[in-house]
């Protein structure tokens, strides 16, 4: 037993950056380097089974609300993960967390590439999607607190770039893939990106241990309020929010098994109504959890802080309007007769857009625009990018030229999405950021999978008879849902 302990010690333990690089001026930005090597992983992978859809289906022989699940399991765990892992990293170290995590990411990637069947691939990528929590639960803090404050923005917009980076690369390399190698490809190119995040995280990652254990809480840096004892970080008293982690799984399990359901899984109507059931009544029994839980997994203390909530809504909606588009599009494109090379390329312009914008794009703005103003700006434009995807075809437009407003929608959420997220991290106080991280990643989870799992749903329902006509009606609901954006968000 005591060898057993010093071995969990010495496994656990945090390694410091050598001297030479930890001393360097630039050394926080060789840190947000590598927390973008596991935010593009991370983003690639959700991007890039878009493409092989239909060669699952080939594969397999399963229709397209079976094989989505291959996207939606992946999705499903971050949002039921994510929380709680960010709890567990600030008791671990956030280091070890992220590292881990890259670790299990590989070797569930490789195990994705040699599935033989459908379950066990969509098995496969549930547990990649442990390793994704554990990289994106600490994605968010790692920036946060490792970077000085008036460059907190520009970092947390690399990071948003390198997911950018992730999504625009998704379509095309999948299609590439699977036209010159394999779909098992897909999931193997994963892994030596792996390999060097956790050689860079061993080397450029600085040591939070010492961040975890139980100091006097650090000065604000920060603008923000000051919270009540609402907040405050209670003495770790061994204990963990099993129900909790139980009723969130739940809720979300239901809600997307009744979408999928709803899409064409072959259910009966009364198993799709009793699913709803249940993800109505497991959030209502979670929310109740959650105010009594000693130790919550979704803080409501943080959740009930000035400027979180809502921001934390923003973040849900930001990433469905930017996932919806790139379910949507491929389907309009190919009722215009586009060619899929050509469609793949006309996709890649809204995250590439989007990457662009995150990095560069706060700079083309008034200086003295607050991240409120910002955020109104980036919603503006991509409820007006969006629209212009409705009208354009509408009006006889050839396809190639959905490009534009691609661009301005991917501009748009460029704007709003890494500003959204300094106002959440302003306002979270430092010692509860790894929980807020990853209060922040997983409402971005919940909306890439709703923006996964409703364009389809949306299609389903229309049936053939409307054809394009219901994905530019879903894309007009959703430039309605960008242009609501900018209500929510108040001055902090």
């Amino acid at each position: 037993m005591n060898a057993a302990s010093t071995l969990t010690a010495r496994l656990l333990a945090e390694r410091p950056r050598p001297r030479g690089i930890a001393g360097r001026r630039y050394a926080h930005w060789l840190a947000v380097g590598t927390v973008c090597l596991g935010a593009f992983l991370g983003q690639l992978t959700a991007s890039v089974t878009a493409l092989v859809y239909p060669a699952l289906q080939r594969r397999f022989d399963a229709g397209f609300a079976a094989v989505e699940w291959v996207a939606l399991a992946y999705l499903l765990v971050l949002v039921a993960l994510l929380a709680p892992i960010g709890r567990l990293s600030d008791l671990v170290g956030r280091k070890t967390v992220y590292l881990g995590g890259f670790a299990v990411f590989g070797l569930a990637s490789l195990g994705a590439g040699f599935a033989g069947g459908l379950g066990t691939l969509v098995a496969c990528r549930a547990v990649q999607a442990v390793g994704g929590a554990m990289m994106q639960a600490n994605s968010v803090a790692l920036v946060a607190r490792g970077v000085p404050g008036h460059a907190m923005r520009r970092a947390l917009g690399v990071q948003a770039a390198a997911q950018g980076l992730g999504l625009a690369l998704g379509p095309s390399l999948g299609g590439l893939l699977v036209a010159h190698a394999s779909w098992r490809w897909v999931f193997w190119i994963n892994v030596p990106v792996a390999l060097v995040g956790i050689v860079a995280g061993w080397f450029l990652l600085p040591r939070t241990r010492v961040e975890a254990a139980p100091t006097p809480p650090r000065p604000r840096a920060a603008a923000g309020p000051v919270v009540g004892p609402t907040v405050a970080p209670e003495p770790d008293d061994g204990r963990f929010d099993l129900a909790g982690l139980l009723l969130l799984g739940g809720s979300t399990t239901a809600l997307l098994l009744a979408l999928s359901a709803a899409s064409g899984l072959p259910l009966p109507a009364w198993a799709v109504a009793a699913l709803l059931a249940a993800a109505v009544l497991c959030a209502l029994a979670l929310v109740r959890q959650e105010r009594r839980a000693t130790r919550p997994i979704l803080a409501p203390g943080l959740v009930n802080t000035p400027g979180v909530r809502p921001g934390l809504a923003v973040a849900l909606i930001g990433y469905l309007l930017l996932f919806c588009p790139l379910v949507l599009g491929p389907v309009l494109l190919a009722e215009a007769g586009l060619p899929t090379a050509r469609s793949g390329l006309v996709i890649t312009v809204l995250p590439a857009a989007f990457a662009v914008a995150a990095t560069v794009g706060g700079g083309l703005l008034p200086c003295g625009w607050s991240d409120v103003a910002r955020c109104r700006c980036g919603a503006a434009l991509a409820g007006a990018g969006l629209l212009g995807c409705a009208l354009l075809p509408a009006l006889g437009a050839p396809a190639v030229l959905l490009a534009g407003p691609l661009l301005v929608v991917g501009g748009g959420l460029g704007l709003l999405l890494p500003a959204n997220n300094a106002l959440v991290m302003q306002a979270i106080p430092a010692e509860c950021s790894a929980v807020g991280g990853g209060m922040v990643n997983m409402a971005r989870s919940l909306g890439t999978a709703l923006g996964t799992a409703l364009p389809v749903l949306g299609v389903h329902l229309a049936g053939p008879a409307l054809g394009g006509r219901s994905v530019l009606l879903a894309l007009a609901v959703v430039a309605g849902l960008a242009v609501a954006l900018a209500r929510p968000v108040r001055r902090r």
